[in-house]
C-alpha cells in the first residue's frame, strides 16, 4: 500500500486556503515561536505551527510562581508573555517565510479593536498562513476568556478580525462556557474558517505549608491528560454543530489520542503539554497516525475525520 493521505484543507471557502500536509499541529503557548525547537526535530514535518499568543505590544507575563504540575497535567499563568506583534513581523516572520510548514500566528487583544489592528497588520505579511483567534485565554486581567464567554462576543471579535484581512481565521474556543457549541457556531456564522479547542480549564492550587496558592496569579489554566475526556466531548459537540473545520486540542500525548479526536469530529490536532516532556511528541503522533491508516487500510485523513458521530 502506498503512502497514506494526510493532507488537511482547513480553510475551504477561504480564497488563501489553509492546506495542511497532515493534520498534527502544535497548540500556541507550547512551542514558542518554532525556531526554538528547529534544532531538536524536524519542524518542516509538521503539518503547521501555532506561535505563542502575540499582543500589539510586548507582555512582561504574570508574576512567578507560573507553572505547577498536577497529578494529571499542568497548570499554568504565564499570562501571555511575548514580544508584541512589531518584533514578531520584524524578527520572526522572515525566518517563517522561508519554512514550508505554515506559521500560524495567535493573537489575543484587551478590546475588540485590538483584534482587528493585530489582523489588520497580519495581512500581507509573508511568512504568516493563517491567525489564530484567542478568546479563551483564562490567565490575563483583560481580554481574551471574557470575549468567548458568549455568542454575541464571539461573533463581534470574529467578524472584526475578518473585516481586517483576509488571512483564513481559526477562532480558539473555551471550555469555561455554558454552551460552548453555541458560541462556536456564532463565530461560524460570522466568518471562521475554522474552530480550535479547548483552551485550558480554570483551576488553581494551594501552599498548605504557607496557606496561600501557589501560583504568583492565583488561578490557572490546566492543561494536560486530566482534560482530555473534556475536550473530546466538546469537539464532538462542536463538530455536530458547526459545518466549518474544527482543530481538536487538550490532553494529546499518544496517537491514539489523536485519532480519538479525528473520530469524534476532529479535521486536526493541536499538541501543547506533551511537548513538554517530549519535544518530539507531535511527530511521534504523526508517525502512529501513518501506521494506523497503513494497518487499517485506509487512504486519506479525511475518512477518519467524523467517523465516531
Amino acid at each position: 500500500m502506498k503512502a497514506p493521505d494526510l493532507s488537511v484543507q482547513l480553510a475551504r471557502k477561504n480564497k488563501r486556503g489553509l492546506l495542511l500536509a497532515n493534520p498534527v499541529m502544535t497548540a500556541s503557548g507550547t512551542f514558542g515561536y518554532g525556531t526554538e525547537y528547529a534544532e531538536v526535530l524536524d519542524i518542516q514535518r509538521l503539518g503547521a505551527v501555532i506561535c505563542k499568543g502575540t499582543t500589539l505590544k510586548p507582555r512582561p507575563g504574570n508574576p512567578q510562581p507560573r507553572l505547577w504540575e498536577t497529578a494529571g497535567g499542568v497548570l499554568n499563568s504565564i499570562g501571555m508573555e511575548n514580544i508584541g506583534i512589531d518584533a514578531l513581523i520584524e524578527e520572526k516572520a522572515p525566518l517563517w517565510a522561508q519554512w514550508k510548514v505554515p506559521v500560524i500566528v495567535n493573537i489575543l487583544g484587551e478590546s475588540i479593536q485590538d483584534y482587528a489592528k493585530l489582523a489588520k497588520r497580519l495581512d500581507k505579511v509573508s511568512g504568516v498562513s493563517g491567525i489564530e483567534v484567542n478568546i479563551s485565554c483564562p490567565n490575563v486581567s483583560a481580554g481574551g476568556m471574557e470575549f468567548g464567554a458568549s455568542p454575541e462576543s464571539a461573533a463581534e471579535v470574529t467578524a472584526a478580525v475578518k473585516s481586517k484581512t483576509t488571512l483564513p481565521i481559526i477562532v480558539k474556543l473555551s471550555p469555561n462556557v455554558t454552551d460552548i457549541a453555541e458560541i462556536a457556531c456564532a463565530a461560524a456564522d460570522a466568518g471562521a474558517d475554522a474552530i480550535s479547542l479547548i483552551n485550558t480549564l480554570k483551576g488553581m492550587a494551594i501552599d498548605t505549608k504557607n496557606r496561600k496558592p501557589l501560583l504568583g496569579n492565583v488561578c490557572g489554566g490546566l492543561s494536560g491528560p486530566a482534560i482530555k475526556p473534556v475536550a473530546l466531548y466538546m469537539v464532538y459537540q462542536v463538530a455536530r454543530a458547526v459545518k466549518v473545520p474544527v482543530v481538536g486540542c487538550g490532553g494529546i500525548a499518544t496517537a491514539n489520542d489523536a485519532l480519538e479526536f479525528i473520530m469524534a469530529g476532529a479535521s486536526a490536532v493541536q499538541v501543547g503539554t506533551a511537548i513538554f516532556a517530549n519535544p518530539c511528541t507531535p511527530l511521534d503522533i504523526l508517525k502512529g497516525i501513518e501506521r494506523f491508516m497503513k494497518k487499517e487500510g485506509i487512504r486519506r485523513i479525511t475518512e477518519l475525520a467524523g467517523a465516531a458521530l
